[in-house]
């Protein structure tokens, strides 16, 4: 062969080189998911799998409202999600509309739920049309995406904050954690039990109505200022139930927004100042709640909520100063003892519910504008199981 004719061959070889690096380069690559539940298929893949059935990931971005539309606020029902790979993807076809059975509307309806927008969710069922699209029915279960509790190391979670307001904290565990954590959000600005009106009305504003709040239990949006003491009204629910150490609303653990969410006047007249557990019969105004005469199990999508309210003031209240100790043990019946359970099933909780962008926003709203202190279990939800 000539020497024209090696080079020309040798340019020929280096092109399609090129050409195969070229495809690679910029091919979008998806998570190569297999469909299982620890290892779900991206929206992606679940519309290329059309006709099977399996697990898929994906990301709220409204309620199908027909074949090419989804709603993605004002939601008039909790029938139905919309999913995707990218938060703010708007193309319909890069959708999945998911079918939301009876079972799971309380807790991942839209209307019910409108700050489920935006939050990751692994949808298992028949990988099917809804609405003449594609989409996932017969669905078995939903759940939340895993956001907190340990990283890939097992570690524990990392926090912005982990080299100023927590750097005494990090690597403790135990009692010295718990005493740590109490001498950094010991200190901070307290309310009047009239200015946490005006606070709530921001640390729980709806985040697509910024003319109303998210109430705790129910997950209604209601008007931020119908507010009081009348049926239908939003209250000031004390999560950690006052009369648990009879603290009643004077300034400090009464007024502390931490703990304190707005709940409806008759929810909150059912509560009362039951511990928590699980089982009971069903809150007729606020489903996927339950109570019993001694205890009150929240809907699933505030458990975890619930939970790292409680752990808080089991931390921040330790009877020092002049307040009262708050403990968490594993009874429920506490009474007027300063002492709330039950506390395996709150750090049960804990884990199946993480800590999501709702409650971030919140705490972060909390520090910067109000109390100036934080809640170190929203922050490393792994803490819970350190100390308790």
């Amino acid at each position: 062969m000539n020497t024209a004719h090696r080079t020309y061959g040798t340019v020929v070889f280096m092109l399609v080189v090129s050409l195969i690096m070229m495809y690679f380069t910029i091919t979008p690559s998806f998570a190569d998911g297999t469909g299982t539940s620890s290892s779900p298929y991206s929206v992606t893949q679940g519309i290329a799998n059309q006709g099977s059935s399996g697990a898929v990931e994906g990301i709220i971005v409204g309620k199908p409202e027909s074949t090419s539309s989804i709603a993605t606020s004002s939601f008039s029902d909790d029938y139905a999600i919309a999913i995707a790979d990218q938060a703010d993807e708007t193309n319909i076809n890069e959708m999945l509309f998911v079918q939301v059975p009876t079972s799971l509307r309380s807790d991942f309806g839209l209307r019910s739920n409108p700050n489920l927008m935006g939050e990751s969710v692994v949808v298992s069922g028949s990988l099917t049309d809804y609405f003449a699209h594609a989409g996932v029915k017969s669905v078995s279960t939903i759940e939340l995406a895993d956001s907190g509790g340990t990283d890939e190391t097992g570690e524990g979670t990392s926090s912005p904050y982990d080299d100023t307001y927590y750097r005494s904290a990090v690597g403790k565990t135990g009692s010295a954690l718990k005493t740590e954590l109490h001498t950094i959000i010991d200190d901070h600005t307290e309310l009047s039990y009239s200015d946490v009106w005006d606070a709530l009305r921001v640390t729980d504003e709806d985040p697509l109505n910024p003319n109303n709040v998210l109430l705790l239990y129910s997950g209604r949006s209601q008007s931020k200022y119908e507010n009081g003491g009348n049926v239908d009204d939003w209250n000031r629910e004390h999560v950690w139930a006052k009369s648990h150490g009879d603290f009643g609303t004077s300034m400090g653990p009464g007024t502390d927004i931490h703990h304190l969410r707005p709940t409806d006047v008759t929810v909150n007249s059912s509560r009362g100042n039951l511990d928590f557990d699980n089982g009971g019969s069903p809150q007729s105004e606020a489903p996927g709640n339950y109570y019993d005469s001694d205890s009150w199990e929240p809907r699933d999508r505030v458990k975890g909520d619930v939970a790292r309210m409680i752990f808080y003031m089991a931390v921040r209240y330790e009877g020092d100063s002049g307040e009262v100790d708050l403990e968490v043990n594993d009874l429920v019946n506490n009474g007027s003892s300063p002492y709330i359970g039950k506390v395996s099933v709150l750090k049960a909780w804990n884990e199946i519910d993480p800590v999501d962008s709702f409650e971030e926003n919140r705490n972060n709203v909390i520090y910067d504008q109000y109390q100036h202190n934080r809640n170190p279990f929203i922050d490393h939800p792994e803490w819970v199981e350190a100390i308790w």
